[in-house]
């Protein structure tokens, strides 16, 4: 039996990924501040004692790293800031939940003998890149939001500790990762807008934005099979075979939810983009991911059609127990 830590553990892919790793046998331990996450996500395992242990804390703490990672075979590093679009505002919190975090994580693990790293990065490392599907060595990489520079920043600290310390370390960069869990996004905000006015849907940008969405559960099977199979320093995409433009995504959320809104468009800035910072167009190369055996289940479209299902079952079971109280 492995023993792993997931930081970042009560969060949207953090808890999903407990989930699996419990379910296959590992000792689990989740070590998340709460910031973002919840408990309530991880409600399933809360009571597998000794195989899941959930451990209240802040990433950037060494002290209170090191005493969960005792016995700590691998580490997969998901505590981050998820919100893209807030990284202008405060930019330094950016850089603390994501690159210092990372570096704590580093220099307490460093220590540790025969630890592997798995790290939680994103699509957005590519910046705009002009050949799609993007492969994991494409160059040069000019991410255009902080946030995109923050993951850059931390997959640079982790090959450079994993190469002077010798462990090994998987770097996945993800597409848009989507699930009924998920609290920021497109999917649920559009959810939360049509809920509010089924008469008019507000959409960021131009209308002309064409991205890969992966469902959470392809996502987590390919953490799993990158982290199973991989020797060394290895970087694999993680995302959907193809892409949905933005227009295509508001008419599958208003299918599911029974609405017939007219569609609102703000133009967007800086050449149509939802905000400054948006990749307008993303598609990766999951080639390399694949060659392990894995493959998403889900089409763009699919993911984003289970994924408000799941959202809209999920606040309909919240209303029956909030009813019965």
């Amino acid at each position: 039996m492995s023993t792993v830590l997931v930081t970042g553990g009560s969060g949207f892919i953090g808890s999903s990924l407990c989930e699996a790793l419990v379910t296959r046998g590992d000792r689990v331990i989740a070590y998340d501040n709460l910031s973002s996450g919840s408990k309530a996500n991880l409600s399933s395992i809360r009571k597998k004692k000794g195989e899941f242990e959930f451990v209240g804390g802040d990433v950037k703490s060494r002290r209170d790293l090191r005493k969960v990672l005792r016995g700590v075979d691998t580490i997969f590093h998901f505590a981050a800031n998820p919100e893209v679009r807030l990284d202008r505002a405060n930019p330094q919190t950016c850089f603390e939940e994501n690159v210092v975090s990372t570096q704590a994580v580093l220099e307490t693990a460093r220590v540790s003998p025969s630890i592997k790293i798995v790290f939680a990065s994103t699509s957005t490392v590519y910046g705009e890149a002009n050949v799609r599907p993007t492969p994991e060595d494409y160059a040069p990489m000019v991410p255009i939001s902080i946030y995109g520079a923050c993951k850059l920043a931390s997959e640079a600290l982790i090959v450079a500790y994993a190469k002077t310390y010798r462990f090994d370390a998987v770097i996945l960069r993800f597409a848009n990762v989507i699930g009924p869990r998920s609290t920021h996004g497109v999917v649920p905000d559009f959810v939360n807008k049509l809920q509010s006015n089924p008469r008019v849907l507000e959409i960021l940008g131009d209308g002309t934005q064409t991205k890969s969405y992966l469902h959470v559960e392809d996502c987590v099977s390919g953490i799993i099979a990158a982290t199973d199979y991989s020797k060394g320093t290895s970087f694999y995409n993680v995302g959907s075979e193809d892409q949905i433009g933005i227009r295509q995504v508001a008419d599958i959320i208003c299918h599911e939810t029974g609405t017939t809104p007219r569609y609102s468009y703000t133009g967007g800035v800086d050449g149509g983009r939802g905000w400054l910072g948006d990749v307008k167009n993303m598609l990766l190369d999951t080639k390399k991911l694949q060659s392990l055996g894995w493959r998403a289940k889900y089409s763009s479209a699919e993911a984003v059609r289970t994924t408000v299902r799941g959202i809209l079952e999920s606040r309909v079971v919240r209303g029956r127990h909030s009813q019965s109280k």
